[in-house]
This record gives structure tokens, C-alpha cells and sequence, in this order.
């Protein structure tokens, strides 16, 4: 039977949860609410898709490579929220204890590793399912890559569907990328070129480089001359948006086989955390059937 590898963008959930959910405390007064929604994603997207294998993976930090290129990627972010910082370690406890891998690789963002385990998977044969909202991984979709939404139970996105959200094709998302920028990462794009020009261009011309070897084929004047003034511009995003897939991660994704789970670590974290309808299945097996 082929593998199915579930990987998850960690923080990305761990934001979704915590936002979703507000006001969960232990009595004591420490948040749990990004914890109690990230658990019920998690088994929301297990329900839905079923896979043989699961690996979270966290952001580790921005790679020097792209903060030399551009020092001012990403740099409009807020802050994480101090309640949500200190549930992260909580997050990691119940991943062990759950017996879901949990990656996250110093100086380098999540979607990189992503794409390694990705590539590294998809060559061993594997089917590989991406839990993330991230326009960026969709470049990653192919046949045997999909992404789906970790809120959305039925949604999956294969290459037609990315296709049909974007204009282009998943080999051209970063290319689309580097010509429209990125707000949420902080890159400037070509000035009046949106996602609907942007796709229609690489429709026409295929990628990038077709564009610019065709540019006296573009007939609006100032769509051209922007194209022509900002042609750095765009060779500088092409390095920012295409993923790499060749971080060294720390584990083999098949040594992440997706159990029940250590029941006595369970049960102990769900008690420590107060989550009592959690807990309640594995104090009485029998409801487990239920």
C-alpha cells in the first residue's frame, strides 16, 4: 500500500488555533487554547484523510541567504503574542506523546523543510498531503502533492484546482510570485502587475525568462516599461519565492508513522492541561468505540 505522508505547517496552525479559540485557561491561568485547537485540527485532518504518516514541521528562523538578499523580508510581522509563544512547548509535548514527528530547523523557515520532506517522500514513492493556507507551497503541488486546508475538511488542491485559484499552474507559482510580490513576506512586486496580469503573462510567454525575451511583444506601454525597469527586481524575488529542497532535517519522515500514540503520555498531558473530554476517552477505554 502506497504511503501517505501528512505534512503540517505548524505555525500556521498554532495561529489559526489560537485566534479561534480564546478565553481556554487551566485553573491556574495558563492559556491552552492554541494547544486544545491545534489537537483538534490535527485529528480533523486525520479523520479527513487518513494517512499512514504525520510530521509537523515549525519555523526555525529566516536563512541568511534571503535576509541578505532582501533585510527587510517578513520584517512587517507583528510579534508573536506572549500567549501564544509559551503554548508551544505544549504543542511539542503532545506531538511526543501523540507520536506525530515534530521538525524545526534552526535558521531555516518551515516551508523549505517542507519542500525537502516533500521531495524527499514523493522519491521513495510516497503520496504527500500539505496542511497550510501559504500560497507559497503551492508550487509544490504535482500528481502525488496535494495541499489541503487544515480548517476546511474537504478542501484539497491538486494542479487543476491551484489552476483555478490562481491563473497558473503550480510550476509557475513562484515565478507568479516574483512578478506580483508578496505582501504577507514583504515583497515588492512590479508596480501594476497584479495576480490576473501576472498569470496572463506567463500563460502567454511561459515563464519569466520568456517574458522579458519577449518584451517588445507586449503592447501596453506601461505594463512594458514596468517590466523593463524592474527586471532586478524580479530576478531578485525569483531567488526569494522558489523553495529549496535541500535542508538537512533531522529525521527520516518514515520513521514517523502515525500510531494512537503513547495512551499514559496522553492521558497525563490531557489531565495537566485540563482537558477533560479529552482525557475522559482514555479513562474509559470502552468510549473509544463510541
Amino acid at each position: 500500500m502506497t504511503a501517505k505522508l501528512l505534512l503540517v505547517d505548524g505555525h500556521a496552525v498554532a495561529y489559526r488555533a489560537f485566534y479561534a479559540i480564546r478565553n481556554l485557561r487551566t485553573r491556574d491561568g495558563r492559556p491552552t487554547n492554541a494547544v486544545y485547537g491545534f489537537i483538534n485540527m490535527l485529528a480533523q485532518l486525520r479523520r479527513q484523510w487518513q494517512p499512514s504518516h504525520a510530521v509537523v514541521v515549525f519555523d526555525g528562523g529566516l536563512p541568511a541567504e534571503r535576509m541578505a538578499l532582501c533585510p527587510d523580508y517578513k520584517a512587517q510581522r507583528e510579534a508573536m503574542p506572549e500567549e501564544l509563544r509559551i503554548q508551544f512547548d505544549s504543542i511539542s509535548d503532545y506531538l511526543q506523546a501523540a507520536r506525530v514527528g515534530a521538525y524545526r530547523v534552526d535558521g531555516e523557515e518551515a516551508d523549505d523543510v517542507l519542500a525537502t520532506v516533500t521531495a524527499q517522500a514523493t522519491e521513495s514513492g510516497a503520496a504527500v498531503l500539505i496542511a497550510t493556507h501559504d500560497k507559497d507551497l503551492l508550487q509544490l503541488v504535482t500528481d502525488v502533492v496535494q495541499v489541503v486546508s487544515p480548517t476546511k475538511s474537504e478542501e484539497r488542491l491538486g494542479p487543476q484546482e491551484v489552476k483555478q485559484k490562481t491563473g497558473v499552474y503550480p510550476d509557475q507559482i513562484a515565478e507568479w510570485l516574483a512578478l506580483i510580490g508578496d505582501t504577507a513576506d514583504n515583497i515588492s512586486g512590479v508596480p501594476g502587475v497584479g495576480p490576473k496580469t501576472a498569470a496572463r503573462l506567463l500563460g502567454q510567454f511561459q515563464s519569466v525568462p520568456g517574458i522579458y525575451a519577449h518584451l517588445n511583444d507586449i503592447s501596453q506601454e506601461k505594463l512594458r516599461l514596468n517590466l523593463a525597469a524592474h527586471r532586478d527586481l524580479v530576478r531578485r524575488n525569483m531567488q526569494l519565492t522558489q523553495l529549496r529542497r535541500d535542508v538537512r532535517v533531522p529525521a527520516d519522515w518514515q520513521d514517523w508513522t502515525w500510531t494512537e500514540g503513547d495512551a499514559g503520555a496522553l492521558l497525563r498531558f490531557y489531565r495537566e492541561m485540563e482537558f477533560h473530554s479529552m482525557a475522559r476517552p482514555l479513562e474509559n477505554p470502552t468510549l473509544l468505540d463510541l
